[in-house]
């Protein structure tokens, strides 16, 4: 049915397209929490002044030691201990408060951006959902935004600490000796190149293992899903197979993510570089009188503060980048467009009567490949329409143009006289009750799930849909009744049960109008002669559409199109269809002969 399946087409690589525009959309999902954020930028400034306290006073005990006499000043020693006891205390608990107000923040920034894009999924048009793996769209509402709230609770933390305790260390440093100053002109500007080279490099690589680790959830998704399947046509060899490809593929990714992620030794080795000018410096200037002992204790302790942050902060501009990439792909859904708002001037349909014409109407997922030709039907209210025809026949199609899951290439569909874009979506759906032939369940009770498509239920309502569809007494005979809580999309009662239970739902719904797409292809033939009584008696004074391939069933319909390549070809009732030597007569006999 869909244009494209599981994004085939997909390129195999894309490169980021606004890192600074991604940038700017999480910081304005923080800056919704803005005087906390101020807070947490507060303490740590706070947090790191008064770290950097501590070499000015370490500084200051060493000058209490006379060189060459071996006296010691015990009395100041201990009174700057006691203060840089004191601050590195006070640093510490700002830090540890500094780290749970970072968490609070990212929490409720990621809360956000998951609720943003579930909530954009919810109105994205269903073509979406037919071009995209599920397991690629869940991997960006799970590991992408996981990836963003480690980056935002930790790495920003280390990113503010740096930027802090650099500016801080180097007024420090300035301030003991401005001519040592002139050693990190070299390596600084080092630092700098080498990050700068390594993070282009790295910024593609991890946006390359966030795409091939939504591919490989997806397949495994698939895989997982159809293991009956799998193993009834003995493919476990050629699906191992595709794994270990797509496996070695992410691997790979991630490994070249990594190994490209040398940036932290790099700047090390400069850092380490600067100590020994440092020392070297040093000396010459202690043993001309230009600095004391103290002093260059001090001088190596902030350089060891500045160099160290810069150090951090290459190894930690990898997984911003990580983090920056699996932002960009959460954004790219947020931007998707959202399926057509209805017209300004839009109605609701109230209290339809379920007329139903369809009018010179064409319609392809794909611009050059159109299912229905110049398609048209009317349908009055309360008559039952069945739809027969081979696969790919465009049976289906003509179920999502009428509930607006699609718009048609041209033509027009109108229900009560009314054009379909005249009216709202909400009200036109709700104007169905609708069971497909793929049931979908979801984990709550029997009642919750009956009872999903009318507020209010009560439970006498509920019971009577529930016997209507041949269920009460299976319900009743369950440990818990209509409280069973159904597990896993209902793996615990069967594929017959399931399809009953959907059967049940749509029966509930007070809809003038009702779609049943192959809605008794997982039952037995015994109850499908039990629900098509059951059946009939509901749909009476309703406008049905019935999708069959089992033509039995569509004996009572009151009229049968009969489509083929997307145009009717035969339209009657089943004596009239039968007694012609047509399409449909050919159907009927290659079922039962």
């Amino acid at each position: 049915m869909a244009a494209t399946k599981n994004g085939k087409d997909r390129k195999k690589f894309e490169k980021p397209k606004d890192r600074r525009g991604t940038i700017l959309r999480l910081g304005r999902y923080m800056l919704r929490d803005k005087w906390l954020l101020l807070l947490a930028l507060l303490l740590n400034v706070l947090s790191n002044l008064l770290a950097l306290v501590g070499p000015m006073l370490s500084g200051y005990a060493v000058d209490a030691i006379e060189p060459g006499e071996g006296k010691v000043l015990f009395g100041q020693v201990f009174y700057y201990a006691r203060w840089m006891l004191l601050f590195y205390a006070i640093s510490a608990l700002l830090s540890y408060a500094l780290r749970v107000l970072m968490l609070l923040i990212s929490r409720k920034v990621v809360y956000r951006m998951r609720k943003d894009v579930f909530d954009k999924l919810l109105r994205l048009p269903v073509g979406y959902f037919d071009t995209n793996q599920t397991g690629d769209i869940l991997s960006r509402i799970s590991y992408d935004i996981d990836t963003v709230n480690v980056s935002l609770s930790n790495d920003l933390i280390q990113m503010l600490t740096t930027v802090v305790t650099v500016f801080g260390a180097f007024g420090m440093m300035v301030v003991v000796s401005s001519r040592l100053v002139f050693v990190f002109c070299i390596t600084v500007p080092l630092s700098f190149a080498i990050t700068r080279f390594i993070s282009k490099k790295t910024r593609l690589l991890y946006r390359l293992r966030s795409q091939k680790l939504g591919e490989l959830n997806g397949f495994a998704e698939e895989m997982i899903s159809g293991q009956k399947s799998l193993k009834a046509y003995h493919q476990e060899a050629n699906t191992v197979a595709s794994f270990d490809e797509k496996n070695r593929e992410a691997v790979d990714a991630y490994y070249m993510a990594e190994y490209w992620s040398f940036a932290g030794p790099m700047v090390n080795f400069v850092n380490n570089l600067s100590l020994t000018l440092i020392s070297v410096f040093g000396a010459l200037f202690y043993l001309t009188g230009q600095m004391s002992v103290g002093s260059i204790s001090s001088f190596v302790l902030y350089s060891r503060k500045f160099s160290g942050p810069i150090n951090e902060a290459a190894n930690i501009i990898n997984e911003l980048q990580s983090a920056l990439a699996a932002a960009e792909r959460v954004f790219r859904t947020m931007d998707e467009p959202a399926e057509a708002a209805d017209l300004p001037q839009a109605k609701a349909l109230v209290q339809a009567k379920g007329e139903v014409e369809l009018s010179h109407v064409s319609f392809g997922y794909e611009p050059e490949h159109i299912i229905l030709h110049d398609f048209n039907l009317r349908v009055e209210p309360g008559k039952t329409i069945a739809i027969v025809g081979p696969t790919g026949a465009g049976k289906t199609t003509l179920i999502n143009l009428l509930m607006r899951f699609y718009d048609v290439n041209s033509g027009e569909i109108r229900v009560d006289g009314e054009s379909v874009l005249a009216l709202t979506r909400d009200s036109l759906r709700r104007s169905y009750a609708m069971v497909l032939q793929d049931t979908w369940l979801f984990t709550g009770s029997i009642y919750e799930n009956l009872a999903y498509g009318r507020e209010g239920a009560c439970r006498e309502e509920v019971e009577a849909a529930a016997k209507a569809a041949w269920m009460h007494s299976f319900i009743s005979h369950l440990p818990q009744g209509y409280d069973t809580i159904l597990s896993d999309e209902g793996t615990n009662i069967s594929k017959g049960q399931k399809q009953l239970l959907t059967i049940a739902r749509a029966m509930l719904l007070d809809a003038r109008m009702l779609i049943l797409d192959e809605a008794t292809s997982n039952v037995d033939t015994r109850t499908e002669q039990q629900i098509q009584k059951a059946m009939l008696r509901l749909m009476e004074g309703k406008t049905c559409f019935v999708i069959a391939h089992r033509l039995s069933t569509i004996r009572n319909a009151d009229w049968i199109l009969v489509v083929n390549h997307g145009e009717v070809v035969e339209q009657g009732t089943h004596e009239s269809l039968m007694s012609q030597e047509g399409f449909y007569r050919q159907l009927y006999q290659a079922q039962f002969e």
